[in-house]
């Protein structure tokens, strides 16, 4: 009996089921994530998933406040999701420009499963961000899973490794993307690295805009001294430019906005 018993109170303690914002989940093996509940939200949730920077990590992302309290002024679990090793397995990227995303595909629909096996996940308001390389990350998701998995996607100073791909395979779902008219570590036409060299966003935009069908742009009121063009299609599902004067800055009130913009077209 005592045999049975600390097996099973080894059971309950295991980290793969005590997880959470201080403590790593486990998906697919080695592949991590963390993930914070707001207190008192009833019912389904939504929830907001962050790439980090180059070599950041969800332990990092998830020891920002600032982003722990905009998911509780949105009532949005926050989801912190993890590069497996400095940087997301994106293709054309430096350190290996040969490889597919098909593995950050699989990791992200790993996550999402996890995190419904957790909470109640409320699977038509998943939003997808992400900052610098983190934007990157959030690019390839929109082009690669997008409306089928989330509802939105909001890359802030960040887009695909060169050659911006031709089209997506994906269905198109909303993005505002938010940059700084002077960042040097990711400049709007990109920068070379190495052998390699960051796309032009305005690239990425116009491809976005053929794959949605989008009509013609219109200005839209922005806060936190940011200029924005929005264009939809006949579905209303958005494209949005967001610029501020500045360089490789973030800030959690223009995304909390922006999450904000694509929920209120659910």
């Amino acid at each position: 009996m005592r045999l049975i018993l600390a097996a099973f109170l080894a059971l309950t303690a295991s980290p793969a089921l005590a997880c959470g914002p201080e403590t790593d989940c486990s998906v697919l093996g080695d592949r991590t994530y963390r993930y914070y509940m707001p207190e008192g939200v009833d019912g389904p949730v939504g929830a907001f998933f962050h790439a980090h920077g180059y070599r950041g990590s969800a332990n990092g992302a998830m020891r920002n406040a600032s982003l722990r309290a905009m998911a509780d002024r949105l009532g949005m679990v926050f989801v912190a999701i993890n590069a497996d090793a400095d940087d997301w397995n994106l293709a054309h990227r430096p350190r290996n420009p040969g490889q597919s995303e098909a593995a950050e595909y699989d990791y992200v629909n790993a996550v999402i499963e996890d995190v419904a096996g957790r909470v109640d996940l409320d699977r038509d308001r998943l939003i997808a961000t992400g900052f610098s390389a983190g934007g990157m990350m959030t690019w390839t998701l929109a082009c690669g899973m997008g409306g089928d998995v989330f509802a939105g996607f909001v890359p802030y100073a960040g887009t695909f490794w060169a050659p911006v791909p031709e089209s997506c395979p994906a269905p198109p779902a909303h993005i505002i993307h938010i940059h700084g008219t002077e960042d040097r570590t990711v400049p709007l036409a990109g920068r070379p690295i190495g052998q390699t060299h960051q796309g032009d966003v305005m690239r990425a935009i116009e491809m976005y805009g053929r794959h949605m069908q989008v009509l013609q742009p219109v200005p839209l009121d922005f806060p936190y001294g940011t200029s924005c063009a929005a264009g939809f299609n006949l579905d209303g599902i958005g494209l949005t430019l967001c610029l501020f004067e500045g360089g490789h800055s973030y800030s959690v009130d223009r995304v909390e906005w922006a999450i904000e913009q694509i929920l209120g077209t659910l």
